[in-house]
C-alpha cells in the first residue's frame, strides 16, 4: 500500500541537513540507517551511505533515482548460486562456450574490417 497522497513522500530531514552541509560531487559518505526515505532531487550529486543490516553501502545518487527509496539500493541478501557439482561443471562448459566464442569474434573482427594481414591467412598467421 502506498503512502497518502495528502501527506506527500516520506523525506528524513535531518539527512537534508547533513547533506546541505556538504558540497554535490563531494565523495564524503552520509552515513544512514533510514532505508524507507524517499530519493528528492536535492539529494542528487552525493553518495549517502545506506544500512542493508550489517555494513552502510555507499550509493552515488543520480537524476534516474529520485522518488525511489534509499533501500532499494542497498541490497540486504547476497545471492549465493544454487547446484553443487553438477552446476559447476555446467558453468566450466559455458565459460569455454563464451571464450570459443570471443576467440571467433577476435578473429573475424579484423577481416569484416577491411584489415590486409587478416585476408588470406589461417590459423597462426600463415598463408594457404
Amino acid at each position: 500500500m502506498s503512502r497518502s497522497l495528502k501527506k506527500g513522500p516520506y523525506v528524513n530531514q535531518r539527512l537534508l541537513i547533513k547533506l546541505a552541509r556538504r558540497k554535490p560531487g563531494d565523495r564524503t559518505v552520509v552515513k544512514t540507517w533510514d532505508r524507507a526515505c524517499t530519493i528528492t532531487p536535492a539529494m542528487v550529486g552525493y553518495t549517502i551511505g545506506v544500512h542493508n543490516g550489517r555494513i552502510h553501502v555507499p550509493v552515488q545518487i543520480v537524476e534516474n533515482m529520485v522518488g525511489h527509496r534509499l533501500g532499494e539500493f542497498a541490497m540486504t541478501r547476497k545471492f549465493v548460486t544454487h547446484g553443487g557439482r553438477m552446476a559447476k561443471e555446467q558453468a566450466v562448459v559455458q565459460s569455454a562456450q563464451e571464450e570459443a566464442a570471443r576467440k571467433a569474434a577476435v578473429g573475424t573482427a579484423p577481416e569484416a574490417a577491411g584489415g590486409k594481414e587478416a585476408k588470406g591467412k589461417g590459423v597462426g598467421g600463415k598463408s594457404k
